[in-house]
């Protein structure tokens, strides 16, 4: 069964609920190199006030196995691609939005040809990664409720919009939220011309078009800033109630 297929039946049967508990080089071409800011995230910090609750989103089906064995920052491992600095600001909606201190954020995403690791050899995935597990990570969130990860801009496979996996737990290990973060299109057209991703092409799905992300991405969509050259900066709020 074709990995498309597969997430089309698993969201028909389950919906939008998640389906298990449980996540760089510089580009070598850098011809287009337009800096830009896009997007409807929030910047990092402590926030007070009113918010929406994030909304809930599959973590299947390529969930981290033991996230509580890669607490790093720098999720980058051997894989090549833009560089990406990724900023997640945990809030709690029960206490007027202000930042979570002592999250725990596990975060993953495929590599720019699609791939994840931890998985492979199989319909789903052909290329085996079964003994890897990199673009995989977790940290702890400070005072403000922020966390940062080193990683690359995420690649594409077949039916889904780029986006990166996020599961939030409280300091004692209970599950908050899981859900996805999605790409402003514009600079994900830019990062698949150039580089490593060039020879994999552009995404065949737009975030209006994705299974996840069809139904608005509101609480979904990331503020992305930078070029390929320099690397680009993702900063995204994740709205909990703990």
């Amino acid at each position: 069964m074709e990995r498309k297929e597969f997430l089309k039946r698993t969201f028909s049967a389950l919906g939008m609920a998640a389906i298990m508990p449980m996540v760089g080089a510089c580009s070598t071409d850098d011809a287009v190199e337009p800096t830009t800011t896009t997007g409807t995230g929030t910047t990092t910090g402590t926030t007070t006030g009113t918010c929406t609750e994030t909304s809930n989103e599959t973590e299947g089906p390529f969930p981290t196995k033991t996230p509580t064995s890669l607490v790093t920052n720098n999720i980058t491992s051997d894989r090549q691609g833009t560089k990406l600095t990724i900023k997640i600001t945990v809030q709690n909606k029960n206490n007027s939005c202000a930042g979570l201190t002592g999250a725990l954020v596990d975060i993953w995403h495929c590599d720019a040809a699609g791939n994840y690791s931890e998985y492979g050899g199989t319909q789903m995935q052909s290329t085996n990664y079964q003994s890897v597990h990199f673009l995989r990570g977790r940290q702890t969130s400070d005072a403000n409720g922020l966390v940062t990860f080193t990683s690359i801009y995420p690649g594409w496979y077949s039916g889904r919009a780029p986006h990166i996996h996020v599961h939030v737990y409280d300091s004692t290990g209970k599950s908050l939220k899981i859900s996805q973060i999605a790409f402003p299109e514009d600079i994900s057209k830019v990062v698949y011309a150039q580089g490593v991703y060039a020879s994999h092409g552009q995404a065949d799905t737009t975030n209006a078009r994705d299974n996840v992300f069809s139904d608005g991405t509101s609480t979904n969509m990331s503020v992305v800033t930078g070029s390929p050259s320099a690397g680009y900066e993702l900063t995204w709020a994740i709205v909990v109630l703990a």
